[in-house]
C-alpha cells in the first residue's frame, strides 16, 4: 500500500453517484477522511441530481455524471481525470454504472465495500472493507474510513444554501405554531411501493391542523404522481397547508427541512436530509427495514410495519431473510395507520417542548 495512516495520500477519488440519502450519508465519511488528512485532496465523483443538493460544499471537487446521457458522462469524466493517478479510490456505489465510472479513474488502491455487493463490485476493486453485515447504510459506510483506522467519525453536513434560500425558509416557517413538512412520495417514477396513500396524508394535515395547531408544508417534484398528493393534502388541510410541489430547488427545500420542526415522510431522499439538517424525521417504515435505512438518529420516531408487511409477504421472519431485502408490494403501508403517525409526531413535538 503506497501510504499509511501516519502518509496519508496526496489525493483521492470516490466514487458516489446517487440517490440522495445515501449521498448525505456519504458527506460525514468525507468530513471524517478531511479531519484526519487535512492535506488530502478529495474528488468526489456524483449524479448531476444529487450535486444540485451538495454543489459548494467545501473542501470536494465534484465531478458530475449525469445517467440522462451516460456514455456522454463517462467521456467526459475520462477526460477530466486524465493525466491524474489517485493513489486511493473509495469505490462507494456497488452498481454497474457506478462500475463503468470507475474504469475512468486510474489508481493504486481501489477499494470497494466489503461483504456481498451487488453488481460484481469486486471485479472493479483490489481491496476491500471489512465487512457489515445487519447494519445502518451510514455505518457500512463508515468501513472506508474504518479501513484506515481513522477515527472518531465527524458527523458534519455543513451542505450550503444561499442567504436568498435561507430568507425563504425562514419566512416560510416563521411563527410560533409546529411546522411540519410532509414530503409524501419517495420517487414515484420507481418506488411507488413506499408511498402511503395520499387519503391518508390528507387526513393527517386536518389532524396536525385541527389537534396541534401546526401548519403544514407539502413538498416534493413535479410528477404527476407528487402533484396529485400535494393537491389532496392542500385541499384537506386548507389555509394551513403550503403546497410547495415542484417548486423548490433541492437547496430551498433542504432550507425549508432545517428551520421546520419537523419532516414527516416515507423511506426517501428528504428523510436523511432532515439528519443532514438537525431536524427530527418521522418515518413511514413497511417496505424498507429502518434499521438498515431511517432517519440515522430518529430510530425511535419511525413508524416501523417492516416486520409485520414481511411475514406477510414471505412468510418468514425478517432475521430469515438477506439484509436489504424490500417489500415491494404497496399493500405494505397500508399497515401504518393514521393512530400510529400520530403518536409518533406525539412524540417528536415533546421532544422539542411543543406538544
Amino acid at each position: 500500500m503506497p501510504f499509511s495512516r501516519t502518509q496519508p495520500p496526496e489525493s483521492l477519488c470516490l466514487i458516489r453517484l446517487s440517490a440522495i440519502g445515501d449521498c448525505c450519508h456519504t458527506l460525514p465519511v468525507v468530513r471524517t477522511f478531511q479531519a484526519h488528512w487535512p492535506d488530502t485532496r478529495i474528488s468526489w465523483i456524483i449524479g448531476k441530481t444529487e450535486h444540485a443538493l451538495f454543489a459548494g460544499t467545501d473542501g470536494i471537487e465534484f465531478i458530475t455524471y449525469d445517467k440522462a446521457d451516460p456514455w456522454g458522462s463517462l467521456r467526459r469524466i475520462r477526460h477530466q481525470v486524465s493525466g491524474r493517478r489517485f493513489p486511493l479510490l473509495l469505490h462507494m456505489h456497488p452498481s454497474m454504472r457506478a462500475n463503468l465510472v470507475s474504469l475512468c479513474v486510474r489508481a493504486d488502491l481501489r477499494l470497494g465495500l466489503g461483504g456481498r455487493t451487488n453488481d460484481y463490485q469486486w471485479l472493479f476493486t483490489n481491496a476491500r472493507t471489512e465487512p457489515k453485515d445487519r447494519v445502518h447504510v451510514m455505518d457500512r459506510f463508515f468501513g472506508f474510513a474504518e479501513y484506515f483506522g481513522l477515527g472518531p467519525r465527524e458527523l458534519r453536513w455543513d451542505i450550503p444554501v444561499s442567504d436568498a434560500d435561507r430568507a425563504l425558509a425562514r419566512s416560510l416557517c416563521a411563527g410560533d405554531a409546529p411546522v411540519c413538512v410532509i414530503s409524501p412520495c419517495s420517487n414515484p417514477r420507481f418506488r411507488n411501493f413506499r408511498n402511503w396513500r395520499a387519503e391518508n396524508y390528507a387526513a393527517l394535515a386536518a389532524w396536525l391542523r385541527d389537534e396541534r395547531g401546526a401548519r403544514i408544508i407539502v413538498t416534493g417534484g413535479p410528477t404527476e404522481t407528487e402533484r396529485r398528493f400535494g393537491e389532496i393534502i392542500a385541499a384537506a388541510g386548507g389555509e394551513a397547508v403550503t403546497n410547495l410541489v415542484g417548486q423548490t430547488s433541492l437547496k430551498q427545500l433542504f432550507a425549508i427541512i432545517g428551520e421546520a420542526d419537523l419532516v414527516i415522510c416515507p423511506d426517501s431522499g428528504p428523510a436523511h436530509m432532515a439528519t443532514a439538517a438537525g431536524t427530527l424525521c418521522v418515518g413511514l417504515y413497511a417496505t424498507t427495514n429502518r434499521l438498515r435505512a431511517a432517519p440515522y438518529f430518529c430510530q425511535d420516531l419511525v413508524v416501523d410495519k417492516y416486520p409485520d408487511a414481511v411475514q406477510r409477504e414471505y412468510g418468514k421472519p425478517v432475521e430469515a431473510l438477506r439484509w436489504g431485502t424490500r417489500v415491494r408490494n404497496p399493500a405494505a403501508m397500508d399497515l401504518i395507520t393514521l393512530s400510529d403517525v400520530t403518536a409518533k409526531i406525539d412524540q417528536a413535538l415533546a421532544r422539542l417542548g411543543k406538544s
